[in-house]
């Protein structure tokens, strides 16, 4: 789980505004980093079902989110992908 400062730190780094909290970008940056936390649980865990269909749903969630952030901001996801070190969607036919 994160701390509260982390989370502070994290919304100060991706937000786009100054009173910024729920931006596309911030949600994709927390997302991320719960997706790694719980990714590295499930290492050592595997039979934790559960937390397994949690982390699927976190990565369905950051997928639509990105979908959506690639059509309104091309510039802003390439930069978003770029700095959180994730693939980015792969374009559709």
């Amino acid at each position: 789980m994160t701390t509260t400062a982390a989370a502070r730190a994290r919304i100060r780094e991706f937000a786009v505004h100054e009173k910024d909290t729920g931006s596309c970008e911030v949600q994709v940056a927390g997302l991320t980093e719960r997706i790694t936390a719980l990714t590295e649980h499930l290492k050592t865990h595997s039979k934790d079902k559960a937390t397994e269909r949690g982390l699927l749903q976190m990565v369905g969630q950051r997928n639509r989110l990105l979908r959506y952030l690639q059509r309104a901001n091309p510039r802003g996801y390439d930069a978003l992908i770029d700095k959180l070190g994730i693939r980015g969607l792969r374009a559709s036919a």
